[in-house]
């Protein structure tokens, strides 16, 4: 049991990371590296990257190294259609349910992003987790855990690429486009506008998704860059 419980944790801490964008897309792993980020022993990791295996957020080579999988462009395309339509949904159904304690919850991640962003060099790290915070805090209060599950499973594949959209340096972090979108997104919930709440999700997403296949880091089926 108490084996059980420790590869639940590492399951939950390598799944963060890969949501959360800290993982880069090829990255190889290292069990025994992650165990001993870990502290823990080589048998847990093991046991939670099998299950990230299966769930096709990481993937094992032939000669049995791990990495982050590298994700086509069309693969990217499709998961972007998806998440727009259901993250969108969430995001109308949360602005029909938002609680004054909620709200305040949001709107302190939001400050904080938009806190990030103000400095000369924000932290790249910072920004991508205080991002998926406020996503995932938005739609914890549509109450649709189904939905909620779903769209889980697609930030796990999702994740490390959208280190590319909020990279120090680029032009829309230079711009802060993506503090303007959240803007948007927490002003809608404040205004309890389901219509407003969807849009202004689904702009975040497209918007960042139209960046990274202009930057030409994805790839095609035959291992070429799309451009």
């Amino acid at each position: 049991m108490a084996r059980q419980t420790l590869s639940a944790d590492v399951y939950t801490q390598l799944r963060d990371l890969l949501m959360s964008g800290r993982m880069m897309p090829g990255e190889k792993l290292s069990l025994r590296s992650m165990a001993e980020a870990l502290g823990v022993s080589v048998m847990p990791v093991r046991e939670a990257v099998h299950r990230l295996v299966a769930e096709q957020a990481l993937e094992m080579a032939a000669n049995r190294y791990i990495r982050v999988p590298i994700m086509t462009a069309s693969q990217f395309r499709e998961i972007t259609s998806i998440r727009i339509n259901l993250e969108g949904q969430a995001a109308a159904r949360a602005a029909e349910l938002v609680s004054p304690a909620a709200l305040v919850e949001i709107e302190s991640i939001h400050n904080a992003f938009c806190k990030e962003f103000a400095k000369a060099a924000p932290d790249e790290s910072s920004l991508i987790s205080l991002n998926k915070q406020l996503h995932f805090a938005i739609y914890s209060i549509a109450d649709m855990p189904i939905l909620q599950g779903i769209v889980e499973s697609l930030w796990l594949r999702i994740g490390p690429i959208l280190n590319y959209d909020l990279r120090s340096g680029s032009e829309r972090v230079v711009q802060r486009v993506q503090a303007g979108h959240h803007e948007g997104m927490v002003g809608a919930l404040r205004d309890r506008d389901p219509v407003a709440a969807c849009k202004s999700v689904q702009n975040d997403i497209q918007s960042a998704a139209d960046f990274i296949l202009e930057t030409g880091v994805l790839i095609v089926s035959d291992g070429k860059p799309a451009l």
